[in-house]
């Protein structure tokens, strides 16, 4: 099965895509094209749902490393949300993200982003 890429919401500082099918050595570069041709100056925030990916490689987890060291080049970040258990599997056995940055669907990674501007506030 191909890898299909959704773009399921944007503004200014936000690009969230969906990803659906299987991230191996012949469709990394899909999504590395996705993210660089999707990305803008202004985007501070990445997520990528993960909800339909059934299966990830050491190339699909390449890409997810270099989105991370490019949104951290920005002073952006990367979230991941809605991993499935076989996604999961990797994530815990390769450690290849902060646990910081995956979440278990769209509504915690909201509660989170909340939590931490509401931290920035009582600072300023």
């Amino acid at each position: 099965m191909a890898l299909q890429i959704h773009v399921e919401n944007t503004n200014s500082s936000t690009l969230c895509l969906a990803l659906n099918g299987r991230l191996d050595t012949s469709t990394a570069n899909d999504l590395e094209q996705s993210i660089h041709s999707n990305l803008t100056l202004n985007t501070q925030t990445l997520i990528l749902n993960l909800q339909n990916l059934n299966f990830i490689s050491s190339a699909g987890l390449r890409v997810f490393a270099k989105a991370r060291k490019t949104m951290t080049s920005k002073n952006g970040k990367l979230y991941f949300t809605n991993l499935t258990p076989q996604v999961k599997k990797v994530f815990d056995i390769v450690k290849a993200v902060p646990m910081t940055e995956v979440f278990a669907n769209t509504q915690e990674l909201d509660k989170y982003l909340e939590a931490m501007q509401a931290d920035i506030e009582c600072l300023t």
